[in-house]
């Protein structure tokens, strides 16, 4: 959470366009081959073997549910295999967004990490991704900046929060220690009112930093 706040206006209005490239790389059944688990051995070592395995069949089981249960399932699953961890301390970088794959084999990540990874958990589930939203948000009770995912059953309803902070999936309205910002996916941003809902704003060109970290996905990492 500690590198949200020293994002500045021209950072956030990048963030949408690169996220939109980011979800070109999908978490598909063609990801989990037998020689991706041995990059995974290879990298993060045959421990972190059996959580890629059960993010696999976490995803497949969610593909024959509905939305709800989906986002309970991804909400768990992220909520019980990564521990919070600063930047600073995990990577040693300031601000740093780590793909699924690496949150997942390091088993740690910040708030951004964890929105990330049920992001693209509950896509390759089959959720639209139209109904979800990266959201940044004042986290009011530590005074700290935060993301949590949200999710919209249809344009007008109350958001459903997807947090680390409380691992209970709860309508916007009941979760009054957050004060939305500005929420984003790959279609735009949105300056967020009290339901998390706004006009769509214009972005601008991405830069290096998210150029990488989309490559980097895409490569599998």
């Amino acid at each position: 959470m500690a590198s949200l706040g020293k994002l500045t206006c021209r950072h956030w209005l990048i963030l949408p366009v690169v996220f939109s490239a980011i979800c070109i790389a999908n978490i598909t059944d063609e990801l989990f081959t037998t020689d991706f688990f041995k990059v995974v051995e290879q990298r993060y070592g045959a421990k972190r073997i059996d959580d890629f395995t059960d993010w696999r069949d976490t995803i497949n089981e969610g593909m024959g549910l509905s939305d709800t249960e989906k986002l309970h399932l991804a909400n768990q699953f992220a909520n019980r295999r990564i521990r919070f961890t600063s930047d600073s301390d995990h990577w040693n970088k300031s601000d740093y967004w780590a793909t699924p794959i690496e949150s997942l084999g390091t088993k740690g990540g910040d708030c951004e990490d964890f929105a990330i990874f049920k992001y693209f958990t509950l896509k390759a589930m089959g959720v639209d991704e139209s109904k979800m939203r990266l959201m940044y948000v004042r986290a009011l009770l530590i005074n700290e900046p935060h993301m949590v995912l949200i999710y919209l059953d249809t344009p007008g309803a109350m958001p459903l929060v997807l947090d680390n902070l409380k691992t209970k999936i709860l309508p916007a309205n009941q979760r009054r220690d957050l004060k939305p910002v500005y929420s984003f996916n790959g279609q735009g941003l949105w300056l967020a009112k009290a339901q998390g809902l706004g006009s769509n704003k214009p972005t601008s060109s991405g830069t290096k930093t998210w150029t990488d970290l989309v490559n980097r996905i895409e490569n599998g990492e």
